[in-house]
């Protein structure tokens, strides 16, 4: 293992767990004190070569009634949950007597604060692999909806419910996030229960593979806000966004989001990004299964024995991993990088997403075209994309032209990496190709057929055969 600092990691590291009681971020039995190196170390251990990169698919939906458009309850959350794992031999994810979502093999099911559902799929190797699981997974909980009247929407902000109306999983760790975030930010209970993504999680070989990714998926992020924007309704009226998901993460927590500017600098590397994690405010640390708030505290203080929640005690590596989970950047860095920019859409987009970023972040020729086009944007261009992009999409003026130009290069570097892997699996950015090539977003089809057929009545977006599942 190298010394730390700007592109010295090129090994693989030890991840130091020690003697710990479980995997789920929870206690530790016995651990020596934690280094910063320890730390950076957990960084390293994610490197992997090239023939051992996956890609790794999240997506969430909303569930509602059929016949009242009104958010299905936990009780009928959990007959779906139990219904799925019951016809289709998922195991049940329980936290005491509450069902909170479903597991088989490295899959998951998982409920988010207001009932959304979760999907979390296993290491692939094959965008084609990756879209086999989607579609299975979309059948079999349909399967089970149909017979309940339960349909499933595609849009990354509800376009209908209030916060008040949607349900309250039962998971204590919810709870304390409930507490909060109406302290750090005007929008963080709409986070909660309001929101639905696509992500895909994609791996690196290096520490200076990893920056080369990050800054390349940073400085794109708006660009994927804009090609994906589906969020335009907020309680039955245009909100005057064309992805108000993105709007509630720039009103969130700024202490926890962001475009992490300082990855452009040249000394950024680990331990920058160790530093900046260290001084993040710890929401809560996890001990016999109880989340415990820690009042704004670091972990640089719990490093050094400061939590007046957990007086004198030291953290451990499942401590910091928990830490890193509530940290949530345009791009999330754990041992691999987590792209977040996008609103969830029709079912064609929930393998979209990923093949953008494959075909982008997975080819040497695409990665360094994009490397190349952003090496001179400055850090108020990145800045202002990110401002607007979510409001004006495509039409987002760009150094004398519009950010579609951009997206559409961008798209095309993205299919031509996707071709260089011999896999035939381009076909899949064939829904935001069309997008990138005429500048409309999906939320402005949406806001045309709101002010025209469907007569300013957006209870029309559950019959949109497009968006429901």
């Amino acid at each position: 293992m190298g010394t730390y600092g700007g592109g010295k990691y090129e090994n693989g590291g030890a991840l130091i767990l020690d003697k710990y009681s479980s995997t789920d971020g929870s206690d530790a039995v016995t651990a020596k004190p934690l280094t910063k190196e320890d730390l950076i170390n957990y960084f390293v251990s994610g490197f992997k070569p090239k023939d051992q990169w996956r890609i790794g698919t999240e997506h969430e939906k909303f569930a509602f009634e059929v016949e009242t458009l009104r958010p299905i309850n936990y009780e009928q959350i959990k007959k779906l949950l139990y219904g799925v794992a019951e016809k289709f031999g998922w195991d049940p994810i329980m936290d005491g007597d509450n069902i909170l979502g479903l597991r088989k093999g490295e899959q998951s099911i998982t409920l988010e604060p207001g009932g959304q559902l979760e999907f979390g799929d296993g290491p692939v190797e094959t965008l084609h692999q990756a879209w086999a699981e989607i579609d299975k997974h979309i059948y079999q909980v349909k399967e089970v909806a149909k017979d309940m009247g339960i349909g499933f929407l595609g849009m990354g902000y509800n376009p209908k419910w209030k916060n008040e109306e949607t349900p309250k999983v039962p998971k204590e760790r919810y709870e304390v996030w409930r507490e909060y975030l109406p302290k750090v930010g005007r929008l963080g209970l709409d986070m909660l229960y309001r929101m639905c993504s696509i992500q895909v999680n994609l791996d690196f070989s290096s520490e200076a593979d990893m920056i080369k990714k990050l800054r390349a998926s940073l400085a794109l992020q708006p660009i994927a806000t804009a090609l994906f924007a589906n969020s335009p309704f907020t309680e039955g009226k245009p909100n005057g966004y064309l992805s108000k998901r993105s709007q509630v993460w720039m009103e969130f927590d700024d202490s926890r989001t962001g475009m992490l500017h300082f990855v452009f600098d040249d000394s950024f590397g680990i331990e920058k990004f160790v530093d900046y994690a260290l001084d993040v405010p710890m929401v809560f640390v996890r001990r016999k299964n109880k989340h415990i708030p820690c009042d704004g505290k670091t972990f640089r203080d719990f490093m050094a024995g400061k939590l007046a929640c957990l007086p004198g005690e030291l953290p451990t590596m499942n401590d910091w991993n928990y830490h890193l989970g509530t940290i949530f950047t345009e791009v999330r860095l754990r041992r691999y990088l987590e792209m977040r920019g996008a609103d969830t859409g029709p079912i064609s987009t929930l393998i979209a997403l990923p093949a953008f970023w494959v075909g982008l972040l997975y080819d040497e020729t695409s990665l360094q075209n994009v490397m190349n086009m952003i090496a001179d944007w400055t850090q108020e261009e990145r800045q202002m994309l990110r401002n607007e992009a979510h409001k004006t999409g495509l039409k987002t003026p760009f150094r004398g032209g519009s950010l579609r130009e951009v997206a559409e290069v961008v798209v095309k570097w993205a299919k031509e990496g996707l071709e260089r892997r011999g896999l035939k699996e381009s076909v899949y950015l064939d829904d935001i190709e069309e997008i990138a090539k005429t500048g409309e977003t999906r939320a402005e089809k949406l806001l045309k057929l709101y002010h025209g057929k469907w007569g300013q009545n957006v209870d029309k977006v559950y019959e949109y055969e497009e968006l429901i599942y």
